[in-house]
């Protein structure tokens, strides 16, 4: 017998359960992601610092070696400032900044999102000192998560770490060199002195990577444990070049690009995750824009075969091409159980650009099950951004403080600890574990818009402290949400996506810098 349904309770439950339908607030969330940023700033913190539970702190880094490495950001939710994901970091806010600069105007957040970029690479200019001396580490894992201490308080080893010509690091030098590229786009217009020092940095900082080979953890060793360098450096040296060749326009970079891209694996990886380690999906993305912008030249047949492999990717996430990536039941990529969510953010964020790469050049997605529209590629990036914030089998936000149902036992020194400008009573080593790790309560301090490692592959998930694959945050994971929160919240985009990047900020907004 067919049952009758009542329109009363099926409205009730649409007014109570938003998230359920996918009705979320992205200005909102892209407000609070890129606060997040400010609660992993380490040095001086200014007089605008609106994360205010934090203070000062990492006051004498480098001093020891002589180099001034005050600021930067914390990695995660431990206190060692890392290199590597620091500047991809760097690199992928940048990216969508230069991409969705004009949303992020329009919501008033390109201003935060743009100093948040610059607390990065006033520290990355600082820890290039010379033309072939990059520090690329300060602290080490092992001496800090022996700790539980809020980062005021630290007093693990701060030994500054560096790659030179004798001990050379071409995948942190490269990745360095593409975040002050990408950045000194982001300031060509706002800041245009500061800007050209970013870019004589990126040449400099290529030309170490390509003239002196060599994996960075090789180099600093202490760095293996935590941010191996699995890809090696082909990948960074063909993204480097990428980046050099979008803010400078300098041939040279686009033939490198040519003459490289077989022998470096840019036309020959088909990959299926992207990410602070590989960065051959970003390379193929941006080669493809270069292809339909026309400035191929010569090295045509070369780009296709990026061009080609750039589609492969795509086509893998949306369950359409010959090797797809995995999915959890509730429709989450699933890559590895620590910190998944960093792949799910990097790779929604290349869907998002190329869909709209692709419409601006009226073009379709070649899979092999067959073509594809350019929306079914952003609508996978919602998709994944809407189980972030809460449309998933658990009802849980991995944004914190998004939504009613988020973490509260996040992985994180600095939150799960009282504020020193409540308590200043100095906390020990060990006590932070014995006091604080192991409290069975919500953190003091709301880590707002921490993007945590999530769910396991069953769309499974425990909030607690110790459950540092999944509680922990990282920076990397909200660099690339910045871009897609801004292009959902929009709506349209209502702009072409392949003019110059610069174009689609708003040129004459009044920055502050």
């Amino acid at each position: 017998m067919e049952k009758s349904m009542s329109m009363a309770p099926l409205l009730l439950m649409v007014l109570c359960l938003p998230f359920a339908l996918g009705w979320h607030d992205y200005n909102q969330a892209l407000s609070k992601s890129i606060l997040f940023f400010e609660a992993q700033r380490s040095g001086y913190l200014p007089h605008n610092q609106r994360v205010t539970w934090r203070a000062n702190s990492g006051l004498n880094d480098g001093k020891a070696s002589g180099v001034d490495l005050v600021g930067g950001y914390y990695d995660a939710g431990d206190n060692v400032k890392f290199g590597l994901p620091m500047a991809f970091t760097i690199t992928m806010m940048s990216w969508s900044i230069i991409e969705y600069g004009k949303p992020m105007a329009a919501n008033g957040e390109l201003g935060h999102a743009m100093e948040a970029v610059k607390w990065g690479t006033d520290y990355l200019i600082k820890a290039h000192p010379e033309p072939y001396v990059l520090y690329g580490e300060v602290g080490d894992g092992n001496t800090d998560h022996y700790c539980w201490q809020r980062p005021e308080d630290m007093t693990t080893d701060r030994h500054a770490y560096r790659i030179d010509p004798s001990n050379p690091g071409s995948d942190l030098a490269g990745e360095t060199a593409a975040a002050m590229a990408a950045a000194s786009i982001v300031f060509r217009r706002s800041n245009p002195a500061y800007s050209s020092e970013l870019l004589h940095h990126a040449y400099q900082l290529f030309d170490f990577a390509d003239k002196y080979k060599g994996k960075y953890d090789s180099s600093i060793t202490v760095a293996q444990k935590y941010y191996r360098s699995v890809s090696g450096y082909n990948d960074e040296l063909l993204w480097a070049a990428a980046w050099l060749y979008q803010a400078s326009n300098n041939q040279y970079y686009l033939n490198y690009l040519g003459k490289n891209g077989d022998s470096m694996g840019g036309t020959g990886w088909a990959m299926t995750e992207f990410g602070w380690d590989v960065k051959y999906a970003g390379v193929q993305t941006l080669v493809a824009k270069f292809l339909m912008q026309g400035k191929a030249g010569m090295h045509a047949p070369v780009f296709e075969r990026y061009h080609q492999k750039a589609e492969h990717f795509m086509c893998s996430l949306i369950g359409k091409g010959t090797r797809n990536v995995q999915k959890t039941p509730g429709g989450l990529m699933f890559r590895q159980r620590w910190n998944n969510m960093q792949f799910v953010t990097s790779a929604s964020f290349l869907a998002t650009v190329y869909s709209d790469y692709l419409a601006s050049s009226k073009g379709t997605l070649r899979c092999a099950a067959g073509n594809v529209a350019p929306t079914q590629l952003l609508s996978f990036a919602k998709s994944q951004v809407d189980y972030l914030l809460g449309d998933n089998p658990r009802g849980t936000s991995y944004m914190v403080g998004y939504g009613n149902n988020f973490p509260r036992q996040v992985h994180h020194r600095g939150s799960s600890i009282v504020s020193i400008k409540v308590d200043s009573k100095f906390i020990a080593c060990r006590q932070g574990y014995a006091a604080w790790y192991t409290r069975k309560a919500s953190d003091p301090n709301v880590l707002t818009g921490a993007v945590v490692g999530g769910p396991d592959a069953y769309d499974n998930f425990a909030d607690e402290r110790n459950n540092y694959e999944q509680t922990e945050p990282a920076t990397y994971n909200n660099a690339p949400l910045l871009g897609i929160l801004a292009r959902l919240g929009s709506g349209h985009s209502g702009y072409n996506q392949l003019l110059p990047g610069i174009y689609n900020l708003y040129l004459h907004y009044v920055l502050w810098f």
